[in-house]
């Protein structure tokens, strides 16, 4: 196994067990460090709301969301437009783009990040995301620093943006669900689970039968359910009655 190979398979272990965001970075910038990087970041753009996870400086990630930068970020541009790996930086940006997209890489060089490396990735209907490895190393090149083993960084990048949908999203659902569901849906739905008919319900909880018809239907609305016995079953799935 090539040093690159275990770095990818301590990846692909450590990945598995990360469970927030706090985890996903920590597994991310142990992968970066190994590779010879300074930072990394993940980037992903599917509505109004970006997510970011990264060992960015905090002050430059909250200036680059205020001013829009993801709009007008070159890597984040050629990102959409591409599949393969890419580099950038270096001195090839101080001549590259127009005067604000060379002054923006100059803004980003002074929170250290001058050139690095990303994976951009497609996931249908407009959204994208991007994993990018980055340095503020004026004598690292970074195509040089993967040159064996971009294979491996493309499915890291891969591997990072499945793990964090499949984890942060479900948990986000979640939490979403529990914030839209009031307390007497909930008490409803538990009732239900638990076998209690409408009339018994409306006796437990002290509210007219019909009141409690028109609390689960909300509850079996919000949970997107065709039915309210499929309605407790996700709400059983997602921990809301627990």
């Amino acid at each position: 196994m090539s040093p690159v190979e275990s770095i990818f398979q301590e990846f692909i272990d450590a990945i598995q067990t990360a469970t927030n965001a706090d985890e996903f970075e920590r597994v991310a910038t142990r992968l970066t460090q190994r590779l010879g990087f300074q930072r990394f970041a993940y980037l992903r753009l599917t509505g109004e709301t970006p997510m970011l996870i990264s060992s960015y400086p905090k002050s430059w990630t909250s200036r680059y969301f205020q001013l829009g930068y993801q709009q007008l970020d070159p890597v984040v541009r050629r990102a959409r437009a591409e599949h393969a790996l890419f580099s950038w930086g270096g001195e090839a940006s101080a001549l590259a783009g127009n005067r604000e997209q060379r002054r923006f890489f100059d803004e980003a060089t002074t929170f250290g990040i001058r050139s690095g490396i990303t994976v951009p990735i497609r996931s249908g209907f407009g959204r994208m995301a991007a994993f990018t490895l980055a340095t503020g190393d004026r004598d690292l090149h970074p195509e040089l620093l993967v040159a064996d083993g971009k294979d491996l960084v493309h499915l890291v990048g891969l591997h990072f943006h499945c793990y964090v949908a499949a984890r942060l999203d479900v948990l986000s659902a979640s939490k979403l669900a529990v914030s839209e569901l009031t307390q007497r849906e909930r008490q409803c739905l538990a009732w239900t689970a638990r076998g209690k008919a409408v009339v018994d319900i409306a006796v437990l909880v002290q509210i007219a039968p019909r009141t409690v018809v028109f609390h689960l239907e909300n509850a079996r609305r919000k949970l997107g359910a065709a039915s309210i016995a499929q309605c407790v079953a996700e709400a059983l799935r997602r921990g809301l009655l627990s």
